[in-house]
This record gives structure tokens, C-alpha cells and sequence, in this order.
């Protein structure tokens, strides 16, 4: 693609998003940041969190891992719903009836000082590696079809790319990201089902019964696996789906603080059934486009890239139409930013709230000048994360995330499920110590599975034993 072209285009979806970003900073108060005055509508909050969920991640590496595990992370999918499930049910209700800004204030209340302490710890730490990783993907792209024809290093890119984030996000917050997540996730279906239609197109596929027929009798349509040592086995993609899903989104301050600006729990939870049900159709779709992706270069004799995350960027920029080019460069962009504005905005919230303690310590005056600083702080940590995983980087990035999760939100899943499901009281101030020793112990044990355990080998599920272990934990450190 040419590079101009490409630099139009960015350019005009981001004087899109500082517009929106103008009209919905006006009149804030020093509770907008946070809450949005808790007056989103749910069906916008709905729509919106679709793009924060898939991110680039979902953009680029799902429909490339199509030719790894075929359609097994579907599995993970169907695992979905009945974590969103459990959030409306469980969740939401906690959350709106202790009128929570950070989440994890909870554990303070449950549990105590350090408890809390930690949770929003780990939070912290999941969500900067996390969504880091994941402006990397997209980092890498824009640097190969716009930076590197400039001259541009990769530094340089990265180092735009977060103070552009900055910029539309540092007054309005959450009220400005609930609105520009929603024009994002427009933009990322429009390129995806663009794609799918102009591929199909030149594939001759042109009927919705040809286009189903192509994808289902396709060799890499295998959504089931059933081998108990395999590390896409069904039950263990299911369940790995469904704990994802409650860690990543029902304790997690980026997605829940979102739910938290609708009006009341009754549309919070509507919000949750209806982004549930979009949700899987969308991912059903991106699986899709990575069949046709792989249908494509083999009819042309295109040779697939080593990494797989660079199949549908290069068959985009090089390969298909300007048209497809230029949707391709829109989806990806929105589907950056969508996932890396809301996370600025909830990894400031929770270190204002959960350790500065903004609300009790500051004036309301002086509150606006310190979360400020804290916002610009970690858009230096997020651009400086991004270029450390440029240099260790070697595997699908989807991949790289669930991992990510695994080890680091597996602390949070034990103290929730401890403080949900008993009513024992624990020894706080050793709650740290079980937090740290659970993951690695995780780690261990999934490296040694094979020999240990009869040639069982983990996979995403590695989140639900280090969940165990911090659950285990926390009943030794019980009070009598």
C-alpha cells in the first residue's frame, strides 16, 4: 500500500476520535475520570467493550492461528459465555451494591490492607503486559506498512502511537472512552466483514450457502478436540474460556469499570447478555476469515509467513485491493486503541484509588493535577513494556496473552473465589507471599506436567491451577 495513503487515513480516524473526545470532555467533574457520572447507555457500553475485548490480538493472531490449532479456539469462545454468565450474575450484583469505583476495594473490606493491596497489584501487572503486548501487535504493523517507508524507527512509532492515546483520553476518561470504543468497534467489524466479502469475491465465493459450505468443509474447520493430553482438548479450552473470561473481564478494572458507568446493575446486566451474544458471532467470523486467509494464499501460491500473526497483514497491504488495504488499516488501528484507551484510563484509576488513595488524601482540586500525572506516568510504562517485547517476543501473540493471564491473574481468581464461596477470615498481612509462591508454583508444575502427571500437558488452564493453589493457600492462612 502506498505509505501516503495510509498516513490519510490514520490521520483522519484520529481527528475523528479528538473530536468525539472534545464534546465529551466539556464540563467534567473530578468523578468523570472514573465514572463517567455513571449515566452511559448500556447498549452503547454493549457495543463498545466488543472492541476492547478482541483488541488487535483478536484482529491479527486469531485469524492466523488457523493454521496451528485449526478452529479449536473456538472452544475457548463457547467457554466465554459462561463466564459472562457468572460476571452478570455474581459479579455485577457485588459490584453495584457496594457503589465500587476500583474493584478491588472489596478485597479491602472482605479481607484487609494487604489483600487489597495485592489484588490491585496483579491487576496492574496483568493489564500493563496485557495490553502492551497487545499495542505491540498492532505497533509492528503500522511499522511495516507506514514507518519503515518514512525512515520512522520503531521507537519513534511506538512513542507516537501511545501520546496519541494520551491526548484523547487525559481530560474525559472513561465518559471519552466508552464513546470512542464504540466508533472503534465499528470500524474493526466494517474491516473484517469487508474482507470477508471482497476475498470471497475473488475466491468466486459469492452466495452465503457457497461461503458457509467453503469454510465448514475445509480441513482446518475442526472446532472439537477431544484428546484428554492434548493442549486443546475441549474441556480444557472450555473451561480455560470461561475462568479467562471471569479474571479477564469480571476482575479486571479496565472492562468492569466500563459495566460500573451504566445507570443501574438492571442495565449493566443487559449490557453483559448482549455483548455476550455479539461476542461469539464476532469471533466466529474472525476464525472464518483466517480459513479463507489460508484458502487465498493457497490458490495463489502465496507462501504463508513463518509467524502467523503477519498472514492477513501481509495478504492486506500486498495482496488484496486498495479497498481491503485501507479497511485492513482502519480495523487494526480501531482495534489498538480500543483495547490501550480504556486501559490507560483503568490502570490510572486503580493506582489513584487503590494505592494514592486520591479520594481521601487530595482536595478535589488538587485531585485533577495528580491523576493527570499518574496517567502520563504509565503511558511512559506502556511505551516502555512495548519495546522490551519487541526484543523477546518469538510466538503468536494470542498465545502471549493468555499466558500473561494465566500466571498473573491467578492470584486474583483465588482471592475472589475465597472471598465469594467461605466465610473464613485469613491471616492478612501473608496474603503477598501466597500471591507470589501460587504462580510459581503454577509454572512449575505445568512444565513438569508430562512426566509428572502421565503426558498431560497444560494449556490455558494453567489460570485455573494457579487459581487453586492461591484458593489452597488462603484456607491454610484462615483464622481459627
Amino acid at each position: 500500500m502506498d505509505s501516503k495513503l495510509v498516513l490519510i487515513v490514520i490521520t483522519s480516524y484520529f481527528l475523528l476520535l479528538f473530536l468525539i473526545s472534545w464534546f465529551t470532555s466539556r464540563k467534567v467533574t473530578a468523578d468523570t475520570f472514573f465514572t463517567g457520572d455513571r449515566q452511559s447507555p448500556w447498549f452503547l457500553v454493549a457495543f463498545g467493550m466488543i472492541g476492547a475485548s478482541l483488541s488487535g490480538v483478536t484482529f491479527i493472531s486469531v485469524p492466523g492461528e488457523i493454521g496451528n490449532t485449526k478452529f479449536h479456539y473456538f472452544q475457548v469462545v463457547l467457554g466465554y459465555t459462561l463466564g459472562y454468565f457468572t460476571i452478570a450474575k455474581v459479579l455485577l450484583p457485588l459490584y453495584y451494591r457496594l457503589n465500587l469505583v476500583s474493584i478491588y476495594t472489596y478485597l479491602e473490606d472482605r479481607f484487609g490492607f494487604w489483600s487489597y493491596k495485592t489484588g490491585a497489584f496483579f491487576f496492574i501487572l496483568s493489564r500493563t503486559l496485557g495490553s502492551s503486548i497487545r499495542v505491540f501487535l498492532v505497533a509492528g504493523v503500522l511499522q511495516l506498512i507506514l514507518f519503515d517507508q518514512w525512515g520512522i524507527p520503531f521507537w519513534v512509532s511506538v512513542l507516537i502511537t501511545v501520546s496519541l492515546i494520551w491526548l484523547y483520553t487525559h481530560r474525559g476518561g472513561i465518559k471519552t472512552v466508552v464513546w470512542t470504543d464504540t466508533l472503534q468497534t465499528l470500524f474493526m467489524l466494517l474491516a473484517v466483514v469487508i474482507s470477508i466479502y471482497l476475498i470471497g469475491k475473488d475466491l468466486g465465493i459469492l452466495k452465503i450457502g457457497e461461503f458457509v459450505k467453503t469454510i465448514t468443509t475445509d480441513s482446518r474447520f475442526e472446532i472439537f478436540n477431544w484428546d484428554w493430553q492434548s493442549g486443546t482438548n475441549f474441556f480444557k479450552q472450555f473451561a480455560s474460556g470461561a475462568f479467562i473470561t471471569i479474571v479477564m473481564t469480571g476482575l479486571d478494572q479496565d472492562m468492569m469499570q466500563k459495566n460500573l458507568t451504566c445507570k443501574n446493575i438492571g442495565d449493566a446486566q443487559k449490557n453483559m447478555f448482549w455483548f455476550t451474544i455479539i461476542l461469539v458471532f464476532v469471533n466466529f467470523l474472525f476464525l472464518s476469515l483466517g480459513v479463507l486467509l489460508y484458502i487465498y494464499s493457497e490458490t495463489k501460491g502465496i507462501a504463508v509467513p513463518v509467524r502467523t500473526d503477519d498472514l492477513y497483514p501481509m495478504l492486506a497491504t500486498q495482496h488484496f485491493s486498495a479497498l481491503v488495504g485501507i479497511t485492513f488499516v482502519l480495523g487494526i488501528t480501531a482495534a489498538a486503541y480500543s483495547s490501550a484507551d480504556s486501559t490507560l484510563t483503568a490502570l490510572t484509576t486503580s493506582f489513584c484509588i487503590d494505592f494514592l488513595e486520591i479520594e481521601k488524601k487530595y482536595p478535589q482540586e488538587k485531585q485533577v493535577s495528580v491523576r493527570k500525572k499518574v496517567h502520563l506516568a504509565f503511558t511512559l510504562v506502556m511505551f516502555l513494556v512495548i519495546l522490551m517485547f519487541r526484543w523477546i517476543n518469538d510466538q503468536s501473540v494470542i498465545n502471549a496473552v493468555f499466558i500473561i493471564a494465566g500466571y498473573t491473574y491467578g492470584p486474583l481468581l483465588g482471592l475472589y473465589s475465597f472471598g465469594l464461596f467461605t466465610k473464613w477470615e485469613v491471616k492478612d498481612k501473608w496474603v503477598p507471599y501466597i500471591a507470589i509462591a501460587a504462580p510459581i508454583m503454577a509454572y512449575i508444575i505445568s512444565q513438569n506436567s508430562e512426566s509428572w502427571f502421565w503426558g498431560y500437558k497444560f494449556g490455558f488452564e494453567v489460570l485455573i491451577l494457579n487459581g487453586l493453589l492461591m484458593f489452597l493457600g488462603l484456607v491454610l492462612l484462615r483464622k481459627k
